[in-house]
């Protein structure tokens, strides 16, 4: 389906109510930046513990495959890649 152009897109800052931009006006002036982020409810100690293993998995894993598994997945990749661009 053909998007159209009458949908509006969201802005940055806020879209057009003017308290909003005057807010983003004043942060950005007074060099604070970004809006003050919400507490997502995760355990930064857990976040930092879930990023290293997730560093390490990829290389570990690669070192455990024979060639030949490596040459199968990568097919499976390639294959995915094609099919996808078929759309």
């Amino acid at each position: 389906m053909p998007e159209r152009s009458s949908k509006k897109k969201p802005t940055r800052g806020g879209g057009s109510d003017p308290n909003q931009i005057a807010a983003r006006i004043l942060r950005e002036a007074t060099g604070e930046g970004e809006e003050p982020k919400a507490d997502d409810g995760k355990n930064p100690a857990a976040v930092e513990l879930g990023r290293l293993g997730g560093k390490k998995g990829g290389k570990a894993r690669a070192e455990k495959l024979t060639p030949e598994q490596r040459r199968e997945i990568a097919k499976k990749a390639a294959k995915a890649r094609w099919e996808s661009q078929d759309d």
